[in-house]
């Protein structure tokens, strides 16, 4: 999920086959929901029809939900990140390169994430664990998980003002964005 995570905000072409057009939308909308603060611009289409698979071959990002029984055709893309839901497995071609979060955040969200969907494990190994870990209600772990993403985005953009720059040379005074900051 980290590696579509990082995928999707890096803008690279995200493909998830499944034979449950369910599980192809869910999937989709879940993605999108981890960014919470940020909106995905480009193409999102959660189950592509059967007509339109020549749309993976566009040259901009997206966010594609293909039913699995088209797997032929999505092999020969070069581009494309596939996301196997029935099978559980991310495929990434040769040609890309994701990068992942910074080394400190990645770990604190991992074991952020591994704490909320499975407590048990992560006090598995302490020589006195807590004596009452048990697992959250489908509702609440769904607001743990997206606070989860939302620390990591208020960690990933802090200091961010210090990258704004105000021209007041203007009537109207402009703010830039200082990209090399």
């Amino acid at each position: 999920v980290l590696f579509l995570f990082c995928a999707a905000l890096t803008e690279h072409k995200i493909l998830f086959l499944s034979s449950s057009y369910q599980r192809l939308t869910d999937a989709c909308r879940a993605l999108l929901a981890l960014m919470f603060p940020l909106k995905y611009s480009f193409t999102y289409v959660p189950i592509l029809p059967a007509q339109l698979l020549e749309v993976l071959s566009t040259p901009t990002p997206f966010i594609i939900g293909v039913h699995s029984i088209f797997q032929s055709e999505t092999q020969e893309l070069l581009d494309v990140v596939i996301a196997d839901l029935d099978g559980g497995t991310v495929t990434v071609p040769e040609c890309v390169h994701i990068s992942l979060l910074p080394e400190p955040l990645l770990q604190q969200t991992r074991e952020a994430l591994s704490m909320v969907l499975d407590p048990e494990l992560e006090v598995a190994d302490l020589a006195f664990p807590p004596s009452t870990i048990s697992a959250s209600s489908l509702k609440m772990q769904d607001k743990e998980i997206r606070a989860v993403f939302l620390r990591l985005f208020a960690q990933l953009l802090q200091g961010y003002r210090w990258c704004l720059h105000i021209i007041r040379i203007h009537p109207e005074p402009v703010i830039r964005f200082h990209k090399v900051g």
